[in-house]
């Protein structure tokens, strides 16, 4: 099932019309090999696999012509995927995907980034006011405002699961940007957020936010983030998904050897810093965005293997909330077949 953008958004409510997707240039179809192809990606190093497979050629080795298209958001990206402006996307879990998959429009191919015990993961902040209100662990956040893009995203998604196992309540605050909500954490418009280190680190370094906790302590083996396409081409262009899957994986194995597991020395990693600094705070001097990158380094699920215990947690948590149909199965999220499943 193909939908133009209007419909995507229609399908999942107007609250995610103010998302509006960050691409304007639509993806080439692809016909045969060297088939150009548009890939989602956020600026950050959790998406570094596709930066490497386009910079390191593996896309191109196996007949595909990648064009990359930045989003500010995990919702637009599928919005881009359901309507046919992006082939290929890589993010969290969120209300919005799961209810394109329930229109028969996108399916979970694959899983990317994981929370890993002994791997430095996603971490819980809060602003300067907050904690020296004394909110200086998760258990002190009852009450306290949490910082998300959209109701349903991924951000959603964890501060209710700390919530619950704190047995606090938290209010959720939209902001539909990550800019946005870092400014807010910064200026103590919100209390709280969680984020991957890369982003954490340094915004705690400044003395504006701080650390109080790891998101790993409460979903432990969580699947971040995920490798999705259209229905269609899951169904109808298994070739160039094995072929997509392939490339990305070969990235996925530079990338940990490089930035997580070390079995390439400080050369290997520098080198690695080099081409993700292309992307990632490509803005920042290299010797600032180094550490930024370093201290971001979380592992990527080898061969795009897809937890699809944790989500099938997140299905259904989505479902209890009832943010999207009580009806839709596993099967109408997930296609296993291209992947191992773990």
């Amino acid at each position: 099932m193909k939908l133009n953008r209007r419909e995507a958004l229609a399908l999942m409510g107007g609250t995610l019309a103010a998302s509006s997707v960050a691409a304007s240039t639509l993806a080439t179809p692809a016909f045969a090999k060297n088939r150009k192809i548009t890939v989602g990606a956020l600026r950050f190093t959790s998406h570094a696999a596709s930066f490497i497979a386009l910079e390191r050629g593996y896309f191109q080795e196996m007949g595909l012509d990648v064009e990359l298209k930045f989003f500010q958001a995990a919702t637009p990206m599928a919005v881009a995927i359901a309507s046919g402006d992006v082939d290929f996307a890589v993010t969290a879990i969120s209300g919005g995907l799961i209810s394109l998959a329930d229109k028969g429009a996108i399916k979970v191919i694959g899983g990317v980034l994981s929370e890993e015990q002994g791997i430095d993961g996603q971490k819980i902040l809060v602003s300067d006011a907050a904690f020296k209100a004394g909110v200086t662990s998760p258990d002190k956040l009852d009450g306290k405002t949490f910082g998300m893009t959209t109701a349903g995203s991924s951000f959603h998604y964890m501060g209710s699961q700390i919530a619950a196992k704190e047995g606090i309540g938290l209010k959720f605050k939209p902001l539909q940007k990550v800019g946005a909500i870092i400014g807010a954490l910064k200026t103590g418009q919100i209390d709280a957020w969680s984020i991957v280190p890369h982003i954490a680190k340094p915004l705690a370094g400044s003395g504006a936010v701080h650390i109080i906790g790891d998101v790993s302590d409460y979903l432990p083996n969580y699947q971040v983030t995920t490798a999705f396409t259209s229905a269609k081409n899951a169904a109808e262009e298994p070739e160039m998904t094995r072929d997509f899957i392939a490339a990305y994986s070969k990235g996925i194995a530079d990338y940990n050897a490089a930035m997580v597991d070390g079995t390439l020395g400080d050369a290997g990693r520098e080198e690695m810093v080099d081409l993700i600094h292309q992307y990632v705070y490509a803005d920042k001097p290299r010797e600032k965005a180094a550490k930024s990158i370093i201290n971001g380094s979380m592992r990527l699920n080898p061969g795009v293997a897809m937890n699809v215990g944790s989500i099938e947690k997140q299905l259904n948590w989505f479902k209890s909330e009832k943010l999207v149909s009580g009806t839709i199965g596993l099967d109408q999220l997930v296609d296993s077949s291209y992947v191992k499943t773990l």
